[in-house]
């Protein structure tokens, strides 16, 4: 079975070719036939043109450059319809989710239909001890409203089935910034698919700046939760 794992870069030119190559080597040793799709939204640090660059020479790795859409939530999507694995997997681009992981998300959906990266489970957590115990306690929160049991609803770090993925209407996930997980999730969950959640840990970042704005993240995740217990 073909994998494509989705890249939604923004601004991450001191990231993307280290992070490209980590993921052909590990994808490669456990010998998995793979695709890598780099949606970038026409950064203005010239991340396009280094994987530009690099695809010249690497017949699996695509780019696609949005120049009329912004966004994680609707990159994410767009690279979901424009590879063709029969799994696929989304990570960041910032190394906060670790390549080595990607044959573990990819071999454990022998057994479940969905795969969550996650630092709640036993052998994850967060370089970052201030942001561990926030995003722990928030994510406490978000298990009590939405009534899941799903320990970390904030990674989006996750592996599916394309067939299961695209059972799914994505216009009515993908979109906003990191809530676009939550819902993803919840509505996974509603659906009944069964989901196993596999330690990740999150190191500081590389280079580059976070896109994150805590207040903003606070206010549309928040937003987002009370949306799904609520209006769905």
């Amino acid at each position: 079975m073909k994998v494509s794992v989705i890249l939604p870069t923004y601004n991450e030119a001191k990231n993307i070719i280290s992070l490209i190559e980590a993921a052909e080597d590990y994808l490669t040793v456990a010998k998995i036939e793979h695709e890598l799709v780099a949606v970038d939204d026409n950064s203005p640090d010239g991340t396009a043109g280094l994987v530009r660059e690099r695809a010249r020479t690497d017949p699996r790795l695509q780019l696609h450059v949005r120049t009329q859409e912004k966004g994680l939530g609707t990159a994410i999507k767009y690279g979901i319809l424009h590879s063709n694995g029969d799994i696929v997997v989304v990570m960041d681009t910032d190394f906060n989710h670790d390549p080595k992981m990607l044959p573990q998300m990819v071999r454990f959906l022998e057994y479940y239909d969905m795969i969550i990266g996650s630092r709640f489970t036993m052998g994850g957590g967060m370089e970052d001890n201030l942001r561990y115990y926030l995003s722990f306690l928030y994510n406490v929160l978000v298990r009590l409203v939405l009534r899941t049991q799903i320990q970390d609803n904030l990674s989006g770090f996750f592996s599916m089935r394309r067939d299961k993925l695209l059972r799914m209407d994505l216009d009515r996930i993908f979109y906003g910034y990191g809530e676009w997980f939550m819902r993803l999730l919840f509505l996974a969950w509603r659906e009944g698919y069964s989901m196993l959640e596999v330690p990740v840990f999150y190191v500081l970042r590389r280079h580059g700046q976070s896109k994150s704005r805590l207040l903003r993240m606070i206010l549309a995740y928040t937003r987002t939760v009370l949306s799904l217990r609520f209006g769905y």
